[in-house]
């Protein structure tokens, strides 16, 4: 099975997401074929999951506009069984659910759903209120999710051909279907 996988620039749930990626790899015979925002090349550098992201996939997509690399084409044509984002930002999530299509994560998500070809996405924020998240550091960093953030989740839950994760490990489960 081959997938396409977007990730946004959030580092919440992207260690989790790449430890089940890789075991899903060694599992299954799939391929991954990777692609990242613009701010998603530096979190994941940041993170120090450069290397682990490029054993998965040697050759990671980068981000230079909506439509570039053209992976659009690819989705539509039915290339890929089915389109991952995570992890997925508020921003993207918000841009997602309104319709908007101006990165080339969004763009992907679009043109996938005009394809027919199934979306997951795992959203960082997905329930308004204080969380935990953990920096590269391994700090703990305590934060406010908006109640417009956890609205945006809610829209997405309604989108025919779109299904929202709550957690990575929901990808093994997804994956052994």
């Amino acid at each position: 099975m081959k997938i396409a996988w977007g990730i946004s620039g959030s580092g919440d749930f992207l260690q989790e997401t790449i430890s089940v990626i890789r075991e899903l790899v060694k599992r299954k015979d799939l391929k991954v074929t990777v692609f990242l925002s613009k701010a998603a090349v530096n979190v994941v550098k940041w993170y120090g999951l450069w290397d682990a992201l490029r054993g998965i996939s040697p050759n990671p997509l980068l981000e230079e506009g909506p439509n570039q690399p053209f992976i659009a084409g690819a989705l539509q044509k039915g290339k890929y069984k089915l389109l991952l984002i995570a992890p997925a930002t508020a921003n993207t999530v918000a841009k997602v659910a309104h319709g908007i299509a101006d990165s080339l994560v969004t763009n992907a998500v679009s043109q996938a759903l005009k394809g027919c070809i199934p979306v997951f996405i795992l959203p960082v924020d997905q329930k308004a209120g204080t969380t935990v998240t953990v920096l590269p550091t391994g700090e703990k960093l305590e934060i406010t999710v908006r109640e417009v953030d956890a609205e945006n989740v809610e829209k997405l839950r309604c989108m025919k051909g779109l299904t929202v994760l709550r957690r990575p490990e929901e990808l093994l489960e997804l994956i052994e279907k």
